[in-house]
């Protein structure tokens, strides 16, 4: 009775084990988007490009070229960092081709750093870098829109490893929010209180 018992029990556990293990065993392509994902990803997202937006808007053009620090990051280059990735993701891990083409975005750092180490940021200097960043948002508003959920369940690659796109557009926000944070610090430090703390 007690050899019976204890095969029952085994048995039972193996069950149990093997329920647990078989979600993890299920293939990458066959996973589904997380529910209410896309919903989600866009609230997130409209929340923090809003802010990131109003506070280029706010920042004064002579403060553009500000950095906390040498060898650190401006304002501006802060703004077009987050512009670029908003391109670089979406070209990069989901196919999606940039208006501007790689070669372009990928230089926009390294021109505002050089610009305004030899001259103070200009209103046109700001103008041309508010929207820029503008437009990266609208880019991913563009394709984010009409994805489906099949759509944001394919499989891709993103920094080396297989993902679904459901998880670039995750890293996008999660990126954007990391430098949000950046550039509501530079503001503080320059006595801008972002608009939404007013």
């Amino acid at each position: 009775m007690h050899q019976v018992t204890r095969s029952m029990t085994f048995l039972s556990v193996l069950a149990v084990a093997g329920s647990l293990w078989a979600p993890l065993a299920e293939p990458l392509a066959a996973q589904s988007t997380p529910d209410g994902f896309k919903a989600e990803i866009q609230m997130q997202f409209e929340g923090s490009a809003r802010k990131a937006v109003m506070l280029a808007e706010v920042m004064p053009a002579e403060k553009y070229g500000w950095s906390p620090g040498e060898g650190v990051a401006s304002i501006a280059r802060v703004y077009m960092h987050i512009a670029r990735y908003n391109y670089m993701y979406l070209e990069q891990s989901m196919g999606i081709t940039s208006p501007m083409g790689a070669d372009a975005y990928s230089s926009w750092e390294d021109d505002v750093t050089a610009r305004f180490q030899s001259k103070t940021a200009s209103a046109e200097d700001k103008e041309w870098i508010v929207g820029v960043l503008s437009a990266s948002m609208d880019h991913v508003r563009d394709h984010l829109e009409p994805m489906s959920d099949s759509d944001l369940a394919a499989s891709t690659r993103q920094y080396g490893r297989q993902v679904q796109k459901w998880s670039v557009m995750l890293q996008l926000v999660a990126h954007m929010n990391e430098h949000l944070g950046q550039s509501i610090a530079y503001a503080r430090m320059n006595d801008v209180v972002p608009p939404w703390s007013r």
